[in-house]
């Protein structure tokens, strides 16, 4: 295949199993929050639910293996707990929560069917795209994505030339610290792990392609679909900003609900009456390309972990969409209660070892992998522990922390020991 088009092909495809529901339905809210500051707002997401994911395919161009090779540095045994629990909750978490946002926000308000039947059909799609899998990256970069795609162009594209679009004024205090936290809660990190993997595997299939042609290609693949990403962002978040005065929400629903209001709001505004219609396919292909992508990357990993066993592969896929069948029973608000705690011990971690993966080799040694990775977790903790007890002395200890009001109280002491431990080194060498 032609380079070029490979590269397109693939970067079509990442974009498409970045672009989930959670991160369809985010944008607009921030920018109905936001108004005049909403291009702010836009920069500060980016780096956190752009940047940072895009790292995470660059750690996967390095690497070109799975997501083990992530953690190696740290031990062996480290990274495989590590990838079984990414993918353990994956499949248990975001998976599931896909088939639940297709139905609440896409196929109830137009059919009114059970959620049962929705998440049957759902997973049953899902699992005949997984099984196929050396055909993956083709089904998604040729016609799922370009699907997605001009829904959201026509959406955006109609939105932003209409002559009917007012500008609201902005209601966050902070719009660049929002925006980074927003694009924090995306949990867009672990995405990139996972669906680095699929990528890698995928291209795995065509044995004639090198190590540093596929380094090149992937490179190349994820700072487009980086690009396309960061446009669809921030176009949905300036729909929200220009259309946020035609859209009345209630403050006291969830802000899930409020996110799907607002973007049904506007799509409403842009598109006329035709615009809930191309919403909830919109909505569905988002979710749907995740879900893909989620299941596949655990199928793999399992299969890997097992002598590539194809029967494992098999059955491990099977088991998720059965899963996601059962779990994809319960309200979406409900599935992000009990996924936040979890996110919150494991998603720093992801962040600190995608960041670690891409930096120079001399600044990266074993000992400093094991050491920021074990500040980071030890950091992480009060952040889990404040979601499952309610304490005094633990909001006292998280007081004492540095941004951990943010969730981000793990950053600065992880910096810290980086420079630390590379600073001994450098000094123990001369010695």
């Amino acid at each position: 295949m032609n380079k070029t088009k490979e590269t397109f092909l693939i970067s079509f495809a990442l974009f498409s199993l970045f672009f989930g529901a959670g991160n369809l339905l985010l944008p607009p809210l921030l920018g109905y929050n936001s108004g005049s500051d909403w291009w702010i707002v836009a920069i500060g997401f980016t780096l956190t639910a752009v940047v940072i994911p895009i790292f995470g395919i660059f750690a996967h161009a390095r690497l070109q293996g799975n997501i083990l090779d992530f953690g190696n540095k740290v031990s062996p045994r480290f990274s495989v707990v590590y990838g079984v629990l990414i993918y353990v909750i994956s499949i248990a978490i975001p998976s599931p929560r896909t088939a639940a946002a297709t139905h609440e926000i896409a196929i109830y308000p137009v059919f009114e069917t059970a959620p049962f039947f929705t998440s049957i059909v759902y997973f049953s799609l899902v699992l005949v795209f997984v099984l196929n899998r050396a055909k993956l990256l083709n089904l998604v970069a040729k016609f799922l994505t370009p699907l997605l795609g001009l829904i959201l162009v026509l959406i955006i594209g109609i939105g932003l030339l209409s002559n009917e679009a007012l500008l609201t004024d902005g209601r966050l205090k902070i719009p660049l610290v929002e925006g980074l936290l927003e694009g924090y809660q995306t949990f867009d990190a672990i995405g990139a792990v996972v669906v680095g993997a699929v990528v890698i595997i995928s291209l795995n299939f065509n044995p004639t392609t090198t190590y540093k042609e596929k380094r090149i290609l992937i490179r190349k693949s994820g700072f487009i679909a980086g690009l396309v990403l960061f446009i669809m962002y921030a176009g949905l978040m300036a729909l929200g900003a220009y259309y946020g005065a035609q859209v009345e929400v209630d403050l006291d629903l969830s802000s899930e609900m409020q996110r799907a209001i607002v973007l049904r709001g506007i799509s409403t505004a842009a598109l006329g009456g035709f615009g809930n219609a191309v919403l909830s396919v919109l909505i569905a292909l988002a979710c749907f390309t995740t879900a893909v992508g989620i299941i596949a990357g655990a199928a793999d990993f399992f299969k890997g972990l097992c002598k590539n066993s194809q029967t494992v592969y098999t059955i491990t896929a099977i088991i998720a969409c059965v899963f996601g069948v059962v779990v994809g029973q319960f309200n979406f608000h409900y599935i992000i209660i009990i996924a936040l705690p979890i996110l919150m011990f494991i998603y720093p971690i992801t962040i600190v070892l995608i960041l670690l993966n891409v930096l120079p080799e001399q600044l990266v040694s074993s000992l400093v992998f094991k050491w920021v990775v074990l500040t980071t977790f030890i950091f992480s903790l009060p952040d889990v522990f404040s979601f499952l007890i309610s304490s005094k002395k633990l909001e006292a200890l998280k007081s004492v922390i540095l941004y951990s009001e943010f969730h981000l109280g793990w950053v600065l002491p992880s910096i810290c020991v980086f420079i630390v431990v590379n600073t001994f080194q450098k000094f123990s060498k001369k010695h």
